[in-house]
């Protein structure tokens, strides 16, 4: 039976963002086939560190796992990337810290998933979201760069957000950096369409 586990943070657990409209985890469920089931453990405002935690909860039974984590990674780097710097080699030099450190945690992160020997789909970063300059979405490049390395070195399947939430109505107006229930839709399908083509 197809047993679909959500984990990262608030690009599935978006519930609070889509008021009157259905999160992320209840567009899954309503498009697997039947019999198909959903179990979210993403939570609002992880970052990679916290999903260890979230696989410790990985029900025995599941057959696919999709992973979408480190936008508030990148959140939390903001404030080293308006350090002053004296030459690009500087600007450049924090830019390799950053990389560094997120690339060191998401590979422990998908090593851990790895043990439970599921299907596994990881998201990228989407970097279509209103209003955010075009500094910040080339510093997001660092953040997909890595997770794309990442992921292929686990044979992992990668769902890239970036190809999928494309336009301003993807985003909650609740918050910008959410998605929408119609971005979420875009999201749940890109989801489903990866399980019933990838058999457990």
């Amino acid at each position: 039976m197809l047993h679909v586990v959500l984990l990262g943070d608030s690009i599935f657990d978006n519930a609070l963002y889509v008021p009157g409209e259905p999160p992320v985890i209840a567009q899954v469920k309503s498009l697997l086939p039947k019999g198909g089931k959903a179990t979210l453990l993403a939570k609002d405002g992880a970052i990679v560190a916290d999903v260890s935690k979230q696989i410790a909860g990985i029900p025995s039974g599941s057959s696919h796992l999709v992973l979408s984590v480190g936008g508030n990674d990148a959140l939390g780097a903001i404030e080293m990337l308006a350090e002053p710097v004296r030459n690009i080699t500087d600007a450049l030099s924090i830019l390799s810290t950053i990389r560094r450190e997120f690339q060191r945690s998401y590979h422990s992160t998908l090593k851990q998933i790895q043990v439970n020997q599921k299907p596994l789909a990881v998201c990228t970063i989407y970097e279509a979201i209103p209003g955010l300059s075009t500094e910040l979405q080339t510093a997001l490049s660092i953040f997909n760069d890595t997770i794309v390395r990442e992921a292929l070195g686990v044979d992992a399947t990668i769902i890239d957000l970036r190809a999928i939430c494309t336009d301003a109505d993807d985003f909650s107006t609740v918050s910008s950096i959410e998605p929408s229930a119609r971005g979420g839709q875009k999201i749940a399908s890109a989801i489903t369409s990866w399980i019933t083509s990838r058999p457990a």
